[in-house]
């Protein structure tokens, strides 16, 4: 993987000035279309060797370009607020819009690393983050993102050369800690995982660039010359972004008896009055206690509410509020993506809302908007919903891995209830908002917004985070199954051994040593 930034590349100082002028002219200009059009985002992953010259690189960025439209963003140890949050959440939250470039010194790549380096992580578990590295990058290049991900290589000695050059001027001094020598001790083993972890993430949608970092002046070209690059041809190709995979298939289903997971739930399922205040109660006071319970301080509620319109969403989700402390738990009202939010992921509106450990927080409507609406609609094109479940399901695995209790709904009532719901709106002055010529002309494609329920549940609901089917002809029936699941979910979870991440299992070296003593 580093043969070629081993062979000791040099460029003259005449050589330099001759090229840079020219370079910076054409990245500057480049850099201007690209804040026009907002046709992508660029992320540049900056990573490599201590001394290998990652901070003069970014720094040499923001002189070339115009620093108004780059961000850095450096990661060392998360915050209390990151660890109470799956591992990925600190970088979805600062991917950069449409139009700037985000330069990430640290990225999702650092903690693996060093888990590995550090004897923390096995090489099975290295693969495993890797893979699923690999999928989050194919989504962030399927949404239109540019991502180059550069790796600054130096060899041991001119590592070690570099480290005493530093030590040595009073300007750099302070940058060359015991900690960066004490590094250098591992570098054969950083070496041999920096390496493994290059070849299996160097994806054709977002490879690596290794860059030899022994001559800065080589270094500082080779990095503004593949950045250029890359900014040309993505500025210059077709609108229309390419994905990565091949282009998806349609759903392979022929539904032959016209049955499906919807057309066979009993709707006619319903609670009397008394019935309904009784079990109400209990539950309610069921999920206020698990709520309190002290080991919820380890995890965290994503309540997701999906259904057919007028389906009884909203009272569900006062009747949950209703057991809570307005303190622990959020709403979140899903509706067409603003100006902000279509310049990102289509997941990114959805990232910054995970809760904290010991939150809840309620989705009304959600991520699954893209595999229902903007399906149904044509709002994207197939191949961008039919891979939206795999994206999904990453996501929900993430939350998790890092114990997150997801609950999902999907609430189902019959089309002719559904109609009685909509004329009654109508008729009360303080529902008449809830009724809207969407509403109505979406009644129109009721059988394809039907099957694509169906194609969502079958494709996303997993044994970490299932779906549940509720039957809501009856509000009453409707919202006592949505809080007795939810309390059943909340008491299996807490009842579980607490999750240990792989990260955190003792390196064999200290298993042996324990066994010796």
């Amino acid at each position: 993987m580093f043969e070629s930034a081993e062979i000791g590349h040099k460029i003259g100082k005449q050589a330099y000035k001759q090229a840079l002028p020219e370079l910076r002219e054409a990245l500057l200009q480049a850099q201007i279309e690209l804040v026009q059009r907002k046709k992508t985002s660029v992320l540049l992953l900056i990573s490599g060797q201590d001394g290998a010259g990652k901070g003069e690189t970014i720094n040499l960025l923001y002189e070339w370009m115009d620093p108004r439209f780059i961000s850095t963003m450096a990661f060392s140890e998360p915050s209390e607020e990151e660890r109470d949050r799956p591992p990925m959440w600190r970088y979805w939250r600062t991917l950069p819009p449409k139009g700037r470039m985000g330069v990430f010194a640290g990225s999702w790549y650092s903690d693996p690393m060093r888990d590995r380096i550090e004897g923390r992580l096995p090489v099975k578990a290295l693969d495993a983050r890797a893979e699923q590295i690999n999928r989050f990058e194919a989504m962030l290049v399927n949404e239109g993102a540019l991502l180059l991900k550069f790796w600054l290589h130096l060899t041991k000695a001119a590592q070690r050369k570099r480290l005493k050059a530093l030590e040595a001027d009073p300007h750099t001094a302070w940058r060359v800690t015991q900690w960066n020598w004490d590094r250098l001790k591992s570098f054969d083993v950083a070496q041999e995982t920096a390496g493994h972890m290059l070849r299996i993430t160097n994806t054709p949608w977002a490879p690596w660039a290794v860059v030899e970092a022994s001559d800065d002046r080589y270094r500082e070209l080779t990095v503004g010359r593949i950045l250029l690059d890359a900014l040309r041809s993505k500025l210059d190709s077709a609108e229309q972004a390419q994905t990565p995979v091949a282009p998806a298939l349609p759903l392979l289903r022929v539904n032959v008896d016209k049955r499906n997971l919807l057309t066979e739930l009993d709707l006619s399922l319903a609670l009397g009055a008394r019935a309904y205040q009784r079990e109400l109660a209990r539950w309610q006071g069921r999920l206020a206690e698990l709520a309190r319970d002290p080991r919820f301080k380890d995890h965290a509620v994503v309540c997701a509410f999906e259904g057919a319109d007028a389906a009884g969403k909203g009272g569900a989700t006062r009747r949950i509020c209703a057991a809570l402390d307005a303190r622990q738990y959020q709403v979140i009202p899903v509706a067409a993506p603003t100006e902000e939010e279509r310049v990102q992921p289509h997941l990114w509106r959805f990232w910054r809302h995970v809760p904290r450990r010991g939150q809840i927080t309620i989705f009304d409507r959600t991520w699954y908007g893209r595999v229902l609406v903007e399906r149904v609609e044509g709002y994207c094109a197939p191949d961008d919903w039919l891979r939206a479940y795999t994206e999904i399901n990453d996501f929900e695995h993430e939350l998790t891995e890092a114990g997150v209790i997801v609950v999902k709904f999907w609430l189902q009532t019959s089309r002719e209830e559904q109609l009685e719901r909509f004329r009654a709106r109508e008729q009360v002055a303080h529902k008449r908002f809830k009724i809207t010529e969407d509403d109505w002309r979406n009644r129109d494609k009721w059988d394809a917004y039907q099957q694509a329920v169906c194609d969502m549940v079958d494709r996303t609901s997993t044994g970490e985070a299932p779906w549940t089917l509720v039957e809501s002809n009856d509000k009453p029936f409707a919202r006592v199954k949505i809080l007795r699941t939810l309390c059943e979910r909340l008491e299996a979870a807490l009842a579980a051994p607490p999750r240990r991440p792989l990260a955190d299992k003792p390196p064999a070296a200290a298993k042996k040593k324990a066994r010796a003593g």
